[in-house]
């Protein structure tokens, strides 16, 4: 679906559903340089089960108009914006690496509108590698090479996926390609600046669950699991055998951890 949010459109998954508010909306957001298909197994599952999902490409990604914001707070009041222009007024929210500081960030200033809160691929400080930063900032073709070879587990960099014929660092490395070098190394800077998870989180209130890889070289999964207890309610799920693309890795595993919160 389309819409307007400040006179630029924005695109969004809806799982195969029309765009229902009277059913109770999943917001799902994705990382640097990706788009909204990297949740396209479980946003169809979600929306073919009673959910509202609206799977947002950020600015200057996918078919969201540009540029890329700069900053974890600016799509952060964004994504709020985005939700009001739609009239949603209660929701949950899922994301994934740049989306899940995105999430946090949201969630703290949205108070009892959000319900339920995913941290997928999460640390509280997403520190970037110098190679990587500064390849996206002269728009290299190695930080998309470089965001491939670190985000994923052993097993699916060797091609270890179930289905026949489908090799998913080649997938990850289409994905990236086909979004702009600009809009790359903005995300990637964004998350290298942001800084202040922890007063953010303790202005969470809804149930939070942090999902991470225990393969994952990009964002840790002892630093999520070690951050869980910065939230009220919050918990924390390892992924035995994952790396950093969780949703892509272990489609059916990470869903069903969605589920027991979404």
């Amino acid at each position: 679906m389309e819409f307007v949010v400040g006179g630029q459109r924005v695109f969004a998954g809806t799982g195969g559903r029309a765009f229902d508010t009277n059913l109770p909306t999943v917001v799902l957001l994705h990382g640097a340089g990706m788009n909204h298909t990297i949740w396209a197994s479980q946003a169809r599952a979600l929306a073919h089960h009673g959910r509202n999902v609206l799977a947002l490409d950020f600015p200057g990604h996918g078919g969201s108009a540009g540029p890329a914001l700069e900053t974890i707070e600016a799509l952060a009041d964004w994504l709020l914006r985005a939700l009001q222009t739609l009239n949603v007024a209660r929701f949950r929210l899922a994301g994934h690496s740049m989306g899940s500081l995105v999430a946090l960030e949201a969630a703290s200033r949205a108070g009892a509108a959000c319900q339920a809160l995913a941290l997928l691929g999460f640390v509280p400080e997403m520190r970037v590698h110098p190679d990587l930063l500064g390849a996206a900032r002269n728009g290299a073709h190695l930080a998309s090479e470089l965001i491939v070879a670190w985000g994923f587990g052993l097993k699916n960099l060797t091609g270890g996926n179930p289905a026949p014929g489908v090799f998913l660092p080649d997938a990850a490395l289409r994905l990236i390609e086909h979004t702009p070098a600009a809009s790359l190394a903005a995300d990637l800077a964004a998350c290298d600046h942001y800084a202040g998870a922890a007063a953010t989180a303790s202005a969470v209130r809804c149930p939070v669950l942090l999902l991470s890889g225990a393969q994952d070289r990009m964002t840790p999964a002892a630093k999520a699991d070690g951050f869980a207890g910065h939230f009220t309610q919050g918990r924390s799920i390892v992924l035995p055998g994952c790396g950093h693309m969780l949703m892509v890795e272990q489609p059916v595993v990470v869903l069903d951890s969605l589920r027991t919160i979404l």
